[in-house]
């Protein structure tokens, strides 16, 4: 299973390995402590919305503007680099119990959404959205 988390949120229980899709790591956490604080347990920027994109994805006040970064994004995950990365957690989704997540507050408003589609279409087992 796999699952779409919070950084620096409790782990659930039987979540499995947690990945960093986030451009950058933590701020102001030492790198041992990555796993402990519960951020991730491997950092994986390959599924990271680009800087510019993230840019975009702030500055969205209008559901047009988020259209716009959603169309941004999901087409830098359409490189043969992200497309491949995705269709391996898919794979794994029905092997092991696997997060992935990013640090936003709001799933709605943040990539983690995205990638949730994008895994689903890939054939994820995902579990629903609201159980993080």
């Amino acid at each position: 299973m796999l699952r779409v988390v919070r950084l620096g949120t409790p782990r659930a229980e039987g979540e499995g390995l947690r990945l960093g899709t986030v451009r950058r790591p933590p701020r102001g956490v030492p790198k041992a402590q990555f796993a402990s604080g519960n951020w991730y347990d491997v950092w994986f920027p390959t599924l990271a919305p680009t800087a510019e994109s993230v840019k975009l994805a702030l500055q969205a006040e209008t559901p047009a503007q988020w259209s716009a970064f959603v169309r941004r994004y999901r087409a830098e995950m359409a490189s043969p680099e992200a497309a491949h990365a995705i269709r391996l957690l898919a794979a794994l989704s029905h092997q092991t119990n696997v997060s992935v997540g990013c640090y936003c507050q709001q799933e709605s408003r943040c990539h983690r959404s995205v990638l949730r589609d994008l895994l689903v279409a890939a054939g994820a087992q995902v579990e629903p959205s609201g159980s993080e």
